[in-house]
């Protein structure tokens, strides 16, 4: 289930989105990790446009701005911020459901990101805080294994190698989650792996 993380400071429209995203089958979170952002730009203190050039700092997470601001200088600064796409309020909830699908049907395939961290797919490298890092296929699999679940216990990360042509023993894996390890800290991502003792590994 995808999680889309709302930031919106009105309560009516909070509470409207999340029973619309629910009702369709995503999972309204209030913090990361999340696969895209509904973002407000009118929100207390820091406005949306300062949030999202911030996130793009450290994160490739897609983000929509859903705002009653509705000139054209609005919507070139959403970009030009790093947003995914612009839509104005009072909005259409079938046409905000298929930008959501749109782009997470995009970025799904190629990129996954967790906490800032962005793994790229096609690219095979990790990204974090502006810097990257290339990775194996192994390192690949496992670091993508670990961002799309809570736990990945040691035998689902061997099956997962075995079942795509890529034959490891328990051993080899020690070695490869060492060797991811130490290329996210290359890039400043530390402690991002955490072994849980007598199961596997999380993020």
């Amino acid at each position: 289930m995808k999680r889309i993380r709302i930031i919106e400071d009105d309560a009516a429209i909070r509470t409207e989105l999340t029973t619309l995203l629910l009702t369709n089958g995503y999972l309204p979170v209030e913090e990361d990790p999340c696969d895209l952002i509904l973002m407000d730009v009118n929100l207390p203190g820091e406005n949306g446009f300062i949030l999202c050039r911030k996130l793009r700092q450290s994160s490739n997470v897609p983000v929509i701005f859903l705002t009653a601001r509705d000139t054209p200088e609005d919507e070139l600064l959403a970009f030009g911020v790093g947003g995914d796409d612009f839509i104005r309020k009072p909005y259409n909830s079938a046409v905000l459901l298929a930008r959501i699908a749109r782009i997470l049907k995009t970025t799904s395939n190629d990129t996954l990101t967790v906490r800032g961290l962005t793994l790229d797919l096609p690219g095979m490298k990790a990204m974090f805080g502006g810097a990257a890092v290339e990775l194996t296929k192994n390192e690949v699999r496992i670091l993508r294994c670990l961002m799309q679940k809570d736990i990945c216990t040691r035998e689902e990360l061997i099956e997962d190698l075995w079942t795509n042509g890529m034959y490891i023993d328990g051993n080899t894996l020690y070695v490869n989650i060492g060797r991811i390890r130490e290329k996210l800290g290359q890039i400043g991502a530390t402690d991002f792996i955490r072994t849980v003792r007598g199961v596997g590994y999380r993020l």
